[in-house]
């Protein structure tokens, strides 16, 4: 054994002077090395047998095969390196450096490792300086990808589960495949990714960017450990498949078109997903928008610092030169007739959100300058244009909503609450406050009311957090607060938000603690206080039943509503959710439309 290790210790030490030379002399060191240890071994046997002692002699040999899977390893490894340096040459047209080789070492070192859950430490690529990144309206993603070896470290961390929940149950909606594309990331199979990424997500680049990442709650790595960067990783592979030209239009041959027609109304995820699958199925299909863009929630709810218009814009135009046919500023029920439609289609899928807002019934929510968070939101994502250099600048119009020097004050969490604090961030405001009404989660998971694989309930700060954080010296939330009025100026206008702490009883409600009652200075108050259900315009056209919370009532898995030919998916079937789950709806309401029209 002493006669490899001087060899395998230096192999790297071997790589730093060039090249192919030195590696083919590396690897004839490691054949005359196998080969001493050949020697040394029989003359150690001779002995052995002589003594009969049998027991040394089968350690030896073990000792010797050892040895050779050594030999074997690093020989393969050596092999592998002559070759990508004969690939980077022929694609670079120059001789290949020190840093290629050692990180071709690496590389392969990160390949061969069993043990990447334990060796290597989760690296999530990090967001943009949050001081830098606040003074724009571009994505606050690192621009690129992360650093290709890190990826593959952070790939190699898979334990390729014999049952991965990342996938499945608690974990992600459209049940992605995430072992096999972090195993074809680890090989530097990307184009094989892509292509397994596509098989049950229709728009990873929207959810490896806006999507909470159910996934990573329900990694098993997560029992004892930190979970991978499943999301990082998602995002990753999308990106590089655009920049390499691999997301191409799928044409669907003339011989598979069925001759149906379906509508989808609403073109937000659950929309767009369903016409995509319903196209490749070969119907034809029309999406019709009620807005000017496409995208519905992506496009005007999510701000454009979280997913760039552009990226929406890029798939939607991909979906068009596929055979979709897109219609905007088509509102079923005021502008377009809703039996018309039915008459003219073989199908409908109603896939229009959850958009009802809930409001705050107190004093004072009349008040001007209290707004709901979506209409902010969405003013301020109309207002924006693209300068001459590209850039994403404001118009500052006579109808945006601005937090520019005001006194801002965000009632509600979850993630329109922290997308009111970016976009108001941005304005310029003056201060910011974000009220909670449940106390402020623990750091860990509590193993007994919320246990793997659950989705777990712990405190994070996300991006507009952070970004007040560090322009206020302070983190803007405040918890276990109840807003019980807002405050007149006199003349119409908000001047400040009236609360009370409160503290849960024995029986679950929360009840104002004495004392505590205090004035917030405000000139704007957002309301992010989440979603009730779908508008009933259309429900109310189509004759439609609703479940007991206004949704549209449809069995999920089944899509049907109360009326034969129309079906319902997304939020206003479920429930405000998240953006994969509204894509996991979309796919499954195509199965159901496809088995209604080929019965």
């Amino acid at each position: 054994m002493e006669a490899v290790r001087p060899v395998t210790g230096s192999l790297l030490r071997a790589l730093n002077n060039n090249p192919k030379e030195r590696i083919r002399k590396q690897m004839l060191l490691l054949r005359r090395a196998l080969s001493t240890s050949k020697q040394q071994e029989n003359t150690k046997r001779t002995s052995m047998f002589v003594r009969n002692k049998s027991s040394s002699v089968n350690n030896d040999r073990s000792e010797l095969d050892e040895i050779r899977a050594l030999v074997s390893r690093q020989e393969d490894m050596l092999t592998q390196l002559l070759i990508k340096m004969d690939r980077l040459q022929k694609t670079q047209g120059s001789v290949v450096g020190d840093i290629e080789v050692e990180n071709s070492a690496k590389e392969i070192s990160i390949h061969k490792n069993p043990r990447g859950f334990i060796d290597y430490h989760r690296h999530a690529e990090p967001y943009r300086n949050a001081r830098q990144r606040v003074r724009d309206w571009s994505e606050i993603n690192t621009p690129g990808h992360d650093d290709p070896l890190e990826l593959k470290r952070q790939a190699a961390r898979c334990m390729d589960c014999g049952t991965p929940f990342c996938q499945t149950y608690t974990g992600c909606p459209v049940n992605n495949l995430i072992p096999e594309w972090n195993e074809l990331v680890l090989n530097d199979q990307w184009k094989e990714a892509i292509d397994r990424l596509h098989k049950t997500n229709n728009f990873p680049e929207f959810t490896g960017r806006v999507c909470p990442a159910p996934c990573e709650g329900a990694c098993v790595a997560g029992l004892v450990d930190d979970s991978i960067t499943i999301k990082n990783i998602e995002y990753s592979i999308i990106n590089r498949a655009f920049e390499e030209g691999w997301v191409q239009p799928r044409l669907v041959p003339e011989a598979k078109r069925t001759g149906k027609r379906i509508a989808v109304v609403g073109s937000g995820p659950a929309g767009l997903a369903a016409a995509d699958q319903l196209n490749q199925m070969g119907h034809s299909v029309t999406v019709l928008e009620r807005d000017d863009k496409f995208g519905g929630l992506l496009y005007y709810g999510i701000p454009n610092m979280k997913l760039d218009k552009r990226t929406v814009d890029r798939r939607v135009d991909l979906l068009r030169k596929e055979g979709i046919e897109f219609k905007e500023n088509q509102n079923v029920g005021v502008n377009l007739d809703a039996e018309e439609l039915e008459k003219d289609h073989d199908a409908l899928v109603l896939c229009v959100g959850s958009t009802i807002p809930r409001n705050l019934p107190i004093p004072g929510a009349d008040l001007n300058g209290v707004h709901m968070a979506m209409d902010f939101l969405t003013a301020n994502q109309k207002d924006l244009a693209f300068d001459r250099n590209g850039k994403l600048a404001n118009r500052w119009s006579d109808e945006v909503i601005s937090a520019e020097g005001k006194n801002v004050v965000v009632i509600g969490g979850g993630d329109t609450g922290t997308d009111c604090i970016g976009t108001s961030l941005r304005h310029y405001c003056k201060s910011m406050v974000n009220l909670e009404l449940m106390p402020r989660s623990p750091n860990t998971r509590d193993e007994h009311i919320n246990p793997w694989p659950l989705w777990p309930k712990i405190f994070r700060v996300d991006y507009g957090h952070e970004e007040a954080n560090n322009l206020f010296g302070k983190d803007p939330r405040s918890y276990s607060v109840m807003t019980t009025e807002v405050l007149d100026d006199g003349a119409g206008n908000v001047r400040a938000v009236r609360t009370t702490q409160v503290k849960k009883k024995e029986d679950g409600t929360l009840a104002p603690v004495p004392g505590t009652e205090k004035n917030i200075p405000a000139d704007l108050v957002l309301l992010a206080m989440g979603f009730v259900g779908p508008e009933t315009t259309l429900i109310e056209k189509f004759g439609l039943e609703q479940d007991k919370l206004g949704n549209i009532k449809a069995e999920y898995g089944e899509y049907t509503t109360s009326k034969d030919g129309i079906f319902s998916a997304g939020d206003c079937r479920r429930g405000q959710s998240l953006v994969v789950w509204a894509i996991n709806e979309g796919r499954g309401v195509a199965d159901a439309v496809n088995k209604y029209l080929t019965k």
